[in-house]
């Protein structure tokens, strides 16, 4: 699958691991070519990645930045507000990590944090949230205004699905860290996050700045649609590169490597 193409695989079993990945190399040859054409244009890239709890955004993100320079693209992941910044205006945070001229900057959860977790959970007071909801169009409005690209993913997972990845996670000892206890609590509160989504959807999927949804249940076919979506939403070329062939390397004279028992090595364990 190209820039603009499908996968010929469609439907919504499981896409074949051959199949993925040839597409998701595809893909990321495309996404090569993205990164030198926000660099070449200076343009200004964000793209926000929410859903529920193992819905798959990380897979994607990770699959996203795998072959890019971290210098262009770089993921902002936030932790929780320090005792300081609970006291800041509230997008002023997440101010500070938007891009400059030749950057994308992908937001592993972004400021919607106020319109689902805090809210479920009554980490913000209803005045608070409220105000999110009418001030969230017009800064992201403010953003692409001054000529910011926006683009906002929400990953749809179903409850059996985010079930099995949550026992997956526990029985993974490389994945148990991602098993924290606002996930567990999320497991608890499933309508009410439902419910969180519909309002912020009701509030945020505007005309200039629309949420696209990724059906997550099936990991690698989300991940293709995402990154293939990506890719058609910011039009670009391919940039012509500077170096195409290396040049003779050049013989040293006169250096003599310092003795081999002089340094410290790392043991052969393998």
């Amino acid at each position: 699958m190209g820039k603009n193409g499908n996968s010929s695989n469609n439907g919504n079993g499981k896409i074949p691991k051959q199949v993925y990945e040839t597409e998701l190399r595809n893909l990321q040859v495309e996404l090569v070519k993205l990164q030198q054409w926000i660099v070449e244009k200076g343009l200004r890239v964000v793209v926000i990645f929410e859903g529920r709890d193992a819905a798959g955004k990380g897979g994607t993100i990770k699959r996203i930045t795998q072959n890019l320079n971290p210098r262009v693209c770089r993921i902002a992941a936030l932790a929780k507000p320090t005792e300081r910044e609970k006291t800041q205006w509230y997008f002023q945070r997440y101010v500070a990590h938007l891009p400059a001229a030749g950057e994308m900057v992908l937001f592993d959860r972004s400021w919607y944090n106020r319109a689902g977790v805090e809210r479920v959970m009554g980490y913000c007071t209803d005045d608070e949230y409220w105000d999110f909801l009418r001030a969230c169009p017009k800064f992201e409005r403010m953003l692409i205004h001054a000529g910011i690209i926006v683009i906002k993913y929400w990953f749809s997972v179903s409850e059996g699905e985010q079930e099995r990845r949550f026992q997956n996670r526990l029985k993974d000892p490389t994945k148990q860290w991602k098993l924290s206890p606002m996930d567990i609590e999320s497991r608890n509160r499933w309508v009410e996050y439902s419910k969180a989504k519909d309002e912020m959807l009701a509030y945020t999927d505007t005309k200039i700045c629309p949420w696209y949804v990724v059906e997550a249940d099936e990991k690698k076919r989300a991940r293709l649609n995402c990154i293939a979506h990506l890719l058609d939403k910011i039009p670009y070329k391919e940039v012509k590169r500077k170096i195409t062939k290396l040049p003779p390397r050049k013989k040293g004279k006169g250096y003599v490597r310092p003795p081999m028992g002089e340094q410290n090595f790392v043991p052969e364990v393998y």
